[in-house]
């Protein structure tokens, strides 16, 4: 009881005075990390932008291919993986009253994994010894120094994520029958997905991989090693849309001076998508061979379901608006959106991301149906639709964050200049990513690939008619680099420059009225069991029959 008393007193001045000075530099550390990759990334993306649209040229050292490689993993991996990690650290440092030593020191030592496996992933790219792309796909066969880098960064996904169910299981202890704070269920969620997500991931690298690119065996099954990749790329599409909705549910109610539209629909959402993501890997290999059209269907189904929670989301969200608005004396179907605080980046960021995230999810369905997916499968649809779900709905959301996170843990407020700023980037990002994706998805449709340089294959008259769409590459590329920078210089400013004082963690309480939340929902154990028992059914057939049934194996390639 004394335990538990005293544990409660520490929540509750850890909710007065801020956050503690240690997961405070722990949380600032992740972020900057998280913006370093985001304004190199950025960077590599211009270059390669203008590549595409045939203005520029780069040197023979620095291939087009180098740069695509490094910026997805910079964007895809580092940028999102540690700002996901340093906001959810910061959160169960907020709503738990303070993270315990142990799991202190087991983040800084997920930290360290991982930013030694970016080094040493990054050395053999930058030297063109790597040029794999993001999804690394045999029997392309990049340097085994690569593969150890990756190792390591799963290695510290792993640390930070069993520190993350330390710190909510010594809650629970502390605090028997209560149900767990919102934004740490979020991050329970998050941080399940990111270690089963990626064991497939460090199955192929470890057994089958890195064995290979030694020469210890000859020849690598190619089937095999590409399911296990998108048993985990698919699942890290989800972890960032958790992340992002996390501050919808959760911050932007607040923002506006709301309440949060139910507590019970919220778990749910979150159960959903941990229950339903994993087994949807198959609808990135439907025209892959060696897969049965019923596997396929089945992965086509689980990837189709994930738009349910998605469509719970889209309610409460409009609920939401349309309930605070109303109460501020917004009237009319439409006129309420005028009482929206459209000038507060905290909330015009999110908002943004949310209406990118309906077109977004709009040509997921599109990718995940058979006869479209022939259409645009390898050609710069893809990358367009990539762009609007991780690069807009996904970065547009973490920047909204970022105007509220780093002043809390620098203990700094958000000025009116700085908001100016925020408003521009958030304009600019918006206006950028809609030309490039835009006229993506249309050159895509025309049948321009993805993963190529710019070239006119001999001045053929189909690759001319692409090249006025892939100017807006360039136009949209070169908006979004200004953006970048107009992000980082902010970011930078509310770190370090910005006046000293106490900015709220915005968390929105429940509706006065709400319905109690069943108790179920914190069995995290019987959603996991129901979930490997769902993986199970997407995988264990495909799995087997590659292993038993295996096609001939593939030697490592060299295309570059």
């Amino acid at each position: 009881m004394d335990t538990a008393r005293k544990h409660s007193f520490k929540e509750k001045a850890n909710k007065m005075l801020g956050i503690n000075p240690q997961d405070a530099l722990l949380s600032k550390t992740f972020m900057l990390v998280s913006f370093a990759a985001l304004l190199i990334g950025g960077t590599l993306g211009l270059i390669q932008g203008l590549n595409r649209a045939g203005l520029f040229d780069l040197p023979s050292w620095f291939t087009y291919y180098q740069v695509l490689t490094a910026h997805g993993i910079l964007l895809i991996l580092v940028f999102t993986s540690f700002f996901t990690t340093g906001y959810f650290f910061a959160a169960h440092s907020h709503v738990l009253g303070g993270l315990i030593p142990k799991v202190r020191k087991m983040a800084w030592i997920g930290f360290w994994l991982k930013v030694v496996g970016l080094v040493v992933a990054v050395i053999p790219i930058l030297m063109n010894n790597a040029t794999v792309m993001f999804t690394f796909y045999p029997p392309m066969a990049a340097s085994p120094v690569f593969y150890f880098g990756l190792v390591f960064i799963v290695l510290g996904i792993w640390s930070c994520a069993f520190a993350s169910f330390i710190q909510v299981a010594n809650w629970r202890k502390n605090n028997k029958g209560q149900h767990l704070p919102i934004l740490s269920y979020f991050a329970t969620g998050v941080f399940v997905l990111l270690f089963f997500g990626s064991v497939p991931v460090a199955i192929e690298v470890i057994v089958l991989i890195i064995p290979w690119s030694i020469g210890w065996v000859e020849t690598i099954n190619v089937m095999l090693a590409r399911t296990l990749f998108w048993a985990f790329g698919h699942t890290l599409v989800n972890i960032w849309y958790l992340t992002a909705i996390s501050a919808w549910y959760v911050a932007v109610p607040k923002i506006i001076g709301g309440r949060r539209f139910s507590d019970t629909l919220t778990r749910v959402v979150i159960a959903l998508l941990v229950i339903l993501n994993i087994p949807g890997g198959f609808h990135h290999q439907i025209i892959d061979p060696g897969i049965t059209e019923s596997v396929k269907y089945l992965h086509v189904f689980m990837s189709l379901a994930v738009g349910f929670p998605s469509l719970m989301t889209a309610y409460a969200m409009f609920s939401v608006f349309e309930k605070t608005s109303k109460k501020k004396g917004g009237t009319g179907v439409f006129a309420w959106f005028k009482k929206l605080p459209w000038g507060d980046v905290r909330f015009l960021a999110p908002m943004l991301a949310m209406i990118a995230f309906i077109p977004g999810g709009a040509g997921g369905i599109v990718q995940s149906t058979n006869q479209l997916n022939q259409v645009v499968h390898n050609t710069l649809w893809v990358v367009g639709h990539f762009h609007l779900t991780l690069g807009t709905t996904v970065a547009l959301t973490f920047f909204g964050i970022s105007y509220w996170l780093i002043p809390f843990i620098s203990k700094r407020v958000l000025t009116p200049a700085i908001n100016k700023i925020g408003v521009v980037t958030s304009i600019l990002w918006i206006s950028g990513m809609a030309f490039m994706s835009i006229a993506m998805h249309w050159v895509g449709v025309l049948g321009s690939p993805r993963r190529t340089s710019y070239t006119t294959y001999g001045d053929n008259a189909t690759a001319l008619g692409w090249d006025p769409y892939l100017m807006f590459l360039a136009v949209g590329g070169t908006l979004l680099m200004v953006a970048v920078l107009l992000q980082v210089y902010a970011v930078i400013q509310m770190m370090f420059f910005a006046p000293k004082g106490d900015t709220e963690f915005p968390v929105a309480d429940v509706e006065d009225n709400a319905t109690k939340t069943p108790f179920w929902t914190e069995s995290w154990g019987r959603i996991i069991v129901i979930m490997l028992l769902v993986i199970a059914m997407g995988y264990v057939v495909p799995l087997v029959e590659f292993i038993t049934n295996a096609p001939p194996g593939s030697p490592p390639f060299r295309t570059w």
